[in-house]
């Protein structure tokens, strides 16, 4: 394509979001997860691009470079969805491709389901359709998991907000190393768990003693730089998502029972801890996963026009950085079927 994409501040819900845009075309919007920015989807760029795609990915309220409300309930999925939608019409758009990755797709999944007369297609990286509220609240997952589990861990303010910004560049050279499917201490997918919560969640990662080839100093340098102008607060914004995930359940019950009703595509690595993740039922995604065969999508009843899900083999929980060439095919063909 030759430019480089661009970046620049919009004004979206009240709030200064920081948006990253490159091409021309139908608008793809990605979003996100947790610990991460827009930078997480660098390698989608180019690729989305040159198909004649115009994609923007932007740091999401309260992560990087975007604005931080103080207040914790102002990060339920209701703002965040609401981000989303109101961002693709200020960009002059009536109608979207909406795709997320970790956090970034319940909001996807979640606004394809409330919105479906502006997301007309989404797709989900790492984290399947929850519906109707993205994710489990602690209330279920400590049940299912125990109090040790990291989700838990981060409902207390202040406490892993402080953990992870004491040394931003060792958590994230921690956190996406340990997460990955290169992580050196990788036995099967597990929950994750807090192995002493007065120690701290980044305990059960221990320091790589290299950077996997997907990963550079560069990409930490640049993550680093994407916090740092929020300093001590720095993580915050991204853990206050988290201390919304009983309140998303009350706020979104009235849409039990819905569907999304747009097509869908689900992309996961078969080593991503997320595999692990169990429903009220007791059942996992992998186990969801082994159920897919032939013309059986186990995630049909949820998402009737869905594809059939595409796991990537050796691949952890960064899906578009760890594998960004099968994801971006993954995503292209996705985009490919819309035109026709």
């Amino acid at each position: 394509m030759g430019a480089a994409p661009t970046h620049r501040f919009v004004d979206v819900n009240g709030l200064r979001l920081h948006i990253v845009e490159h091409g021309q075309g139908p608008l793809v919007v990605l979003l996100h997860g947790w610990p991460e920015s827009w930078y997480s989807w660098r390698h989608q760029f180019e690729p989305l691009a040159a198909a004649g795609y115009r994609v923007i990915a932007f740091d999401q309220r309260g992560y990087a470079r975007s604005e931080q409300p103080r207040d914790i309930g102002a990060y339920t999925l209701l703002h965040l969805v609401g981000d989303a939608i109101s961002l693709i019409e200020k960009l002059g758009y009536d109608r979207a491709v909406v795709v997320g990755h970790d956090w970034g797709a319940p909001v996807a999944w979640t606004a394809a389901m409330m919105r479906p007369d502006r997301v007309r297609a989404v797709a989900g990286l790492s984290i399947p359709p929850i519906l109707p509220s993205g994710m489990l609240p602690p209330s279920v997952t400590a049940r299912l998991y125990g109090d040790r589990f990291y989700q838990v861990y981060f409902q207390q303010p202040g406490v892993a907000d402080a953990e992870f910004a004491a040394d931003p560049p060792n958590s994230f050279r921690r956190i996406l190393v340990g997460a990955s499917g290169d992580s050196p201490h990788f036995v099967r997918p597990e929950p994750l768990l807090v192995p002493d919560p007065s120690r701290g969640l980044l305990d059960a990662m221990p320091h790589p003693t290299s950077l996997p080839p997907w990963l550079t100093e560069d990409d930490i340098r640049a993550y680093v730089g994407d916090y740092a102008p929020h300093g001590e607060s720095a993580f915050s914004g991204g853990f206050n998502w988290y201390r919304n995930l009983e309140r998303n359940n009350e706020l979104l019950a009235v849409f039990r029972g819905r569907t999304i009703d747009v097509p869908a595509l689900y992309v996961v690595g078969d080593r991503d801890m997320a595999t692990s993740l169990r429903d009220e039922s007791g059942r996992t995604v992998a186990d969801m996963l082994s159920d897919a065969s032939g013309d059986r999508n186990p995630l049909a009843s949820v998402a009737p026009l869905m594809r059939a899900p595409v796991v990537l083999r050796g691949a952890g929980h960064w899906t578009q950085q760890e594998r960004p060439e099968d994801v971006n095919a993954a995503l292209l063909e996705f985009l490919a079927e819309l035109r026709d």
